[in-house]
Order: structure tokens, then sequence, then C-alpha cells
């Protein structure tokens, strides 16, 4: 009798490992999950601060380079495993079609809040005093101008893969400027460094979180605050005939992922779902890594040793 309840409960120790619950037990399956790197030093931290504390739960993890879009046929077929950060700005309309399939799960919020908009820098507005609205844009157009725009203005957006809809928003609201994407992340927070020490016209996509508006002083344009409906309905907003006629979203960084995770490896999903962290925390950490030079690993490393008590009950220690 005794023997048979010793193997009862060695049972159902195994089938409570096998559930996930604890997160911090064997592991339910060895294959790798995959998780996706982008082209911005925010979303590579928290990526591999995922990755990292995962491991320490005896996951096997892979990180994948892809595309912020085109990522979702991935995690759709399940050869992506989780995105630890699609942005309310940017990514939304693309992660709510991809859910809609039932292939994809909204893991929930990364605790940050998103901005990323056209910004300035404050010395422009003796140039263009109507700033922040977005009407006065085209009275300063030249003010914004470069010898390959003139006499249009020059906007520098990101990669062309971060999306955004920029081209759409200059033809909606009849803006004189012209669209230049920055080929990298580190190349477009170049440029605006190299022109603040110039006190050198420019205009470009700046996003919260990151260092650059906490270094720089400058301003968001204000434009027709966001509605779903502004990129849907032409008849929406400042323009009756074209969509995209108002500014970015704002809203949560999301985690999106596979949705055969949870079956697969539910201890996973249950810490992946657990993670948090604020805009002050990825801020410092992005300043360590890209004013400071630290390498990311270190300052992953870092966060990790000194916040057990945050990421242990995640995993279920």
């Amino acid at each position: 009798m005794q023997s048979r309840s010793k193997w009862l409960a060695l049972a159902a120790a195994g089938a409570l490992a096998l559930s996930g619950a604890p997160a911090g037990a064997q592991p339910e399956s060895k294959d790798p999950i995959k998780l996706t790197l982008h082209d911005w030093t925010g979303q590579l931290l928290t990526t591999n601060l995922m990755g990292e504390i995962l491991k320490k739960a005896g996951y096997n993890v892979e990180y994948v380079q892809a595309d912020y879009l085109a990522q979702f046929a991935g995690l759709e077929t399940g050869d992506l495993h989780v995105a630890m950060e699609m942005w309310a700005t940017t990514g939304q309309e693309a992660m709510d079609k991809s859910i809609a399939t039932g292939n994809t799960e909204n893991l929930g919020e990364t605790g940050m809040t998103a901005i990323e908009e056209w910004w300035y820098p404050i010395y422009m507005k003796e140039k263009c005093p109507g700033l922040p609205d977005w009407k006065a844009l085209n009275d300063c157009a030249e003010a914004f101008s470069t010898p390959e725009t003139a006499p249009k203005g020059r906007y520098l957006g990101g990669p062309v893969t971060w999306g955004g809809f920029d081209e759409e928003r200059v033809e909606a609201l009849g803006l004189d400027y012209e669209v230049v994407h920055a080929g990298t992340d580190a190349a477009l927070f170049a440029e605006l460094e190299s022109a603040y020490q110039r006190k050198a016209p420019v205009l470009l996509w700046v996003y919260a979180p990151h260092w650059a508006p906490a270094k720089y002083q400058g301003e968001w344009v204000e434009f027709p605050k966001y509605e779903p409906e502004c990129y849907t309905d032409p008849a929406w907003g400042e323009n009756p005939d074209a969509t995209h006629d108002c500014g970015k979203p704002r809203g949560p960084i999301w985690k999106v992922g596979w949705a055969g995770l949870k079956d697969k490896w539910p201890g996973a999903h249950k810490a992946i779902t657990a993670f948090t962290i604020d805009n002050d925390e990825m801020s410092q950490m992005i300043v360590a890594v890209d004013l400071e030079g630290k390498k990311l690993e270190e300052v992953v490393a870092d966060w990790v040793a000194k916040n057990e008590s945050r990421w242990k009950p995640w995993i279920g220690q």
C-alpha cells in the first residue's frame, strides 16, 4: 500500500511537471523556443531578458532574426514562437489581423507604453514658431529642407520595415515633405546627434522608451489625434478622400506568440505572460548600451542578477 501511494505521488508530481505548474519544473519539451530579434536596442534587450530567464528555468532558447511585421507568417505556422515587442503605435493592426486567424495569441502587455511620432529639436521652434501644431509644417518646409529635398522639407523616417505609414500621412495631409528612411536604428539617431550638435535642421521619427527624448530637448509634432477609423475610413478627419490623415496611435507594447506555445511549453507561456518591465528601466538599459558603450549581454546579465525576486516567481521558483 505504501509503495502504491509513493508511486501515485511520483506520478502526480510528473503530471504537475508536464502541466507546467510550477513553471520552474523540468521543461515540457527540449525543442528550442524561438524568440524573434528585430533592429532596435530596446527590443534586443527585452528579448534577451526573456530568453535568459527562460534559460534559468531550463528551457532551450533560440534567438531568430526576423522582420518586425513579416514575422507574423512564422508565428502563425509555429516556425517562430514569441515576439517580445509589438508596439500599438505601429504593429497593432498587423497583430490584430494575425490573432484573428487563431494561430497567434496576445501574451499581454510588457509594462511599457509606446510613443512614436515626428519629432524636432526645440531650437527649430525659432524657425517654425507655429510648432508643435502640424499645420505649421508647410509654412516651415524650407526650414526643414536639405539640398536633396528643397524646396520640400525632409522627414527622416525609421527603417522601412518598421511600418508607420509616413508616406501615407504626408500625402493625406498634403505635407510638402519628402520621406527619407534611415537604413538602421543606429543611423537614425546618429543623424539626430550630429544635427543637434550643429543646431542643424532635422525632423525625424523618435520613439519612447528611448534615450533620445531624454537626452535632447525637443517636441513631438501634434497631428490630429489617432482614432482607428483614421486608418480605414477616408471620410474620417481632415481629408475626406484619404486615410491616415492623423498621427500615430499611442499605447502598450505587447507580447505576442504562436497559439501552440501554451500547449507545448505551458511553463514558458506562463513566464512570458508574467514578464513586465517599465519605460524607465528600459530607457536606462538602452542608455547603458547605446550611450555608455556597454555590451548588451552585460546589461542583460546585470538586470537578471539584480532582479531575481521579480523574475523567479515568473518561472515558479
